[in-house]
This record gives C-alpha cells, structure tokens and sequence, in this order.
C-alpha cells in the first residue's frame, strides 16, 4: 500500500493538534492523510453502549475533522477509517504504512510527570514505524521563529530540528530522518551529543592532557558521523552541540525553541516486553515541540 502521514484522531483536544500538525506534515512531503478512529467496546462498561452509536460517534469524530481540515488545506488528499479495536492495537496496525504516525499527547503543565500517556507510550515503544506525538494546544506558529517585533508567526522561518545523537548507536534511519525533516523546513539541524566526563574528575583528581584529547576524539567521531549526511544534504546548515552529562536533560532543554526533535529507539524483540529507553523516555515526557521516535535495529 502507498505511504501515508497517518494520525490517530479521538475528539480530544490532543488529537486535534495532532490531526492539524499531520496535515501540514503531509503537504511538507506531499503524501495524504490518513485519519484512524478506533474504539474498543467494553462489555463490562456501564451504561453498555451498542456497535451502532460507537460506529456513530466514530463517523461524526471522523466527518468533522475531515471537514476542518479541508477548509485549512483544500488540496489535501485526505482518507479515514473506523477501526473496532482498543487504540494501541488500530494504531500499531495502521503504522505499517504510516510516514510518521502522528498521535496526540496532554500538554506540558507545572506538574512534573507522565504526560504522554499510555496509549502514546505503549505505541511509541512498540511500533517498528517513526512515530511522532504532538502535544495538546500545539499550533503552526509555535514551529516557526519570532517574528522582528517577537511576536509568534507561522510566516517566519522555522526554528531548529534537533537530533539527539547517540554516536555509539548511531542509525541511519534516526540520522536521515532528522536531516529530511530540517531540509523540508529549510531549517538548521541541530544536533545534540550527551557524554560522560572521564571518572577520575568526578573524584577532583587533577586534569591531564588526556581529557583533551578526548573531547578532540569526541568532535572528530561525531563530525565522522555526521559527514556522509551533510553531503547528502549540502543545503542543510549542521550545528553540533555536544554537552558532557544526561542527554535527555540536554534535548529537553533544546526542545524549548525547536521545531521538532528526534530520537531513535532501539527495536528489542523480546518476550519481557518493549521499551523506550531513558533519552527518549525524558524527552518524550519534558520536551515542549513535537517528539519524533525513530525505532532502529
């Protein structure tokens, strides 16, 4: 089946944002949109609700989103469906064709927490598709830079896509999806390296020439890294910021005045379940722009 930019749509708030989001998704890379709905009917709830006013509800959640979305993007193409299955499960099932898959996620409050929730987690930690979750109240402006009076515009050049880069790990896949997205927005690619300091300084034992040399050895692994790519994308400007301590702190923090940020996440086929791993799990959690998890072997 063709590709698709596909977004999980229920009604909610989230999934608005995340529905409007996809659509522009699907103009930068010319692709339709596909909308999923799905339900699970639990015979257990009170009062029990019938296949028929599921099927409704479903339809009339589908109808309106559809209809606002063609007013903002006349020339989307865009199709749904209604699929009767618990939302992780319609979800993963609609991925396989899904580039990315789009899912809403509660907004950034105070409270410090789980704020993704578990349909968005259990999707981004299973799906082998990337998987973006967009965050309720998310609007066009807030991709795109002040503008000269520093007022928000979605007229203005867009801000920052951030990598996180794991150089040990480092994949093609999380790699050019990072450098395909900044070169769809024009924007700068900047990329984020996390590492730890040797442990003796952690002791206040003097520094010697050697941490030189490994910050040195650092720049020129990741600078390897990265080469191939930015000839690949020549049009692409590439800043490279490499912070010693916790790299998903550091992404946090970036995400403040990006547009987007990836991270991958290791695929583990394993019978004790799947995960997300520390980095993603942080950013997934803190960050403020749209959240890319790209699953690599």
């Amino acid at each position: 089946m063709p590709r698709t930019v596909t977004v999980g749509v229920d009604g909610s708030p989230e999934s608005l944002a995340a529905m409007r989001w996809a659509a522009r998704e699907a103009e930068r890379r010319d692709l339709p949109l596909h909308l999923v709905h799905a339900w699970d009917w639990q015979p257990q709830a009170q009062p029990v609700p019938d296949d028929a006013a599921h099927r409704h509800w479903g339809g009339r959640v589908l109808r309106e989103a559809t209809e606002q979305l063609h007013a903002l993007h006349p020339d989307l193409r865009i199709t749904s469906e209604q699929v009767p299955q618990p939302p992780v499960t319609a979800l993963l099932s609609a991925s396989a064709n899904a580039d990315p898959l789009v899912i809403g996620s509660r907004g950034l409050s105070g409270l410090a927490g789980f704020l993704v929730g578990s349909v968005g987690l259990a999707v981004a930690a299973q799906t082998e598709r990337p998987v973006v979750l967009v965050r309720s109240g998310a609007r066009p402006e807030d991709e795109h830079q002040p503008d000269a009076d520093g007022r928000a515009s979605a007229a203005t050049p867009y801000r920052d896509v951030v990598l996180g880069l794991d150089r040990e790990h480092a994949d093609e896949a999380v790699i050019g999806f990072a450098f395909d997205a900044a070169a769809r927005r024009t924007a700068r690619l900047r990329v984020v390296h996390g590492w730890s300091l040797p442990p003796y300084l952690a002791y206040g034992l003097p520094v010697d020439p050697v941490l030189d040399v490994s910050v040195r050895e650092e720049t020129s692994a990741i600078e390897a890294v990265l080469a191939p790519w930015r000839a690949k994308y020549p049009g692409v400007e590439v800043v490279e910021q490499s912070a010693v301590g916790d790299a998903g702190g550091h992404l946090v923090d970036a995400a403040a005045d990006a547009s987007l940020v990836v991270v991958g996440r290791r695929v583990r086929r394993t019978p004790v379940g799947t995960r997300i791993g520390p980095v993603a799990h942080a950013v997934l959690h803190h960050a403020a722009a749209p959240v890319a998890v790209v699953p690599h072997e």
